[in-house]
């Protein structure tokens, strides 16, 4: 079996390395890719630009921000439904954000969770762990994804 790998989506470099290092504490060890924009995830995600020669391997789960600079994180995700390579990979949508219409959006432009970054780091790292724990460990992906 594959390695399990994250896409982390995430512009702001203090929620990038406390992120990152909730992985590392936990021990949860899947290889994680960030980009840190939401053009820079579509790259990725359909190998292009910069991320040309990457590949058709998809990440088992991506961790979307809202608040991007270049393409914010609900047209990212809408791009990633609207495609047949991209639309059974969960999205998590980890954000700041408390609007409800964000939180409306989200779900009915397909996340499959909508997690808010707690403040308290202590907590963002709890919140962190149990995304990864559900999502790498608990959930069963579609063939495709797994």
């Amino acid at each position: 079996m594959r390695d399990k790998t994250i896409l982390l989506v995430e512009d702001n470099p203090d929620d990038e390395n406390l992120t990152l290092r909730a992985f590392k504490i936990d021990n949860i060890t899947n290889s994680i890719d960030v980009a840190r924009d939401g053009a820079e995830a579509l790259d990725y995600l359909f190998s292009e630009g910069a991320y040309a020669g990457r590949g058709s391997t998809m990440p088992t789960l991506v961790l979307l921000d809202l608040n991007l600079p270049k393409i914010d994180g609900l047209e990212v995700l809408r791009r990633l439904r609207a495609d047949s390579r991209t639309k059974r990979i969960p999205v998590i949508i980890l954000t700041t954000s408390h609007e409800q219409e964000e939180v409306f959006k989200a779900y009915e432009n397909g996340c499959n969770s909508y997690v808010r970054k707690p403040v308290e780091s202590a907590q963002f790292r709890d919140a962190v762990k149990q995304v990864g724990l559900f999502w790498l460990i608990h959930n069963v992906p579609p063939p495709e994804c797994a």
